[in-house]
């Protein structure tokens, strides 16, 4: 398998061409494992020991990148997040409620609009604060 050496230099290269594509370092954590399997085939260690240190660089590796900051994506909730709804933070004038909820004109068409938790319907200016699904959820623009 590992007989000349070729099998671990062209194992990494896979991999990082497929890390590339993926966009995790998962890949590149494990083609580390075989640059060391390739390393240690170059100073002459035995096809088991090659596995071995394989194997040991890339789960090291592995949970070392899992430990840190890169290996654990903090997932935002999309529906209020201003960077995913651009219209998040923009004001809207409301006319009418109906028990928490109203129409409203809002860029060239109307919206289902309902109050934030704890807010009331006092105020003309609402500020959107998150879409649940295609209504938007506001709050008075203080």
């Amino acid at each position: 398998m590992a007989a000349n050496g070729f099998f671990w230099w062209i194992g990494a290269g896979a991999l990082v061409l497929l890390e590339l594509m993926s966009g995790t370092f998962y890949l590149l954590m494990i083609a580390l494992g075989f640059v060391a399997g390739g390393i240690a085939h170059l100073v002459g260690a035995g096809l088991e020991i090659e596995l071995l240190v394989a194997a040991l660089v890339a789960v090291i590796a592995g949970a070392v990148l899992r430990r840190s900051k890169l290996g654990h994506t903090a997932r935002r909730d999309a529906s209020h997040d201003p960077g995913v709804n651009l219209d998040i933070g923009e004001t809207l004038k409301v006319n009418e409620w109906h028990e928490g909820r109203a129409r409203a004109m809002y860029r060239g068409a109307e919206w289902d609009i309902e109050l934030a938790p704890g807010e009331t319907e006092g105020a003309q200016l609402y500020r959107i604060t998150a879409f649940s699904g295609n209504t938007l959820v506001v709050a008075a623009k203080r």
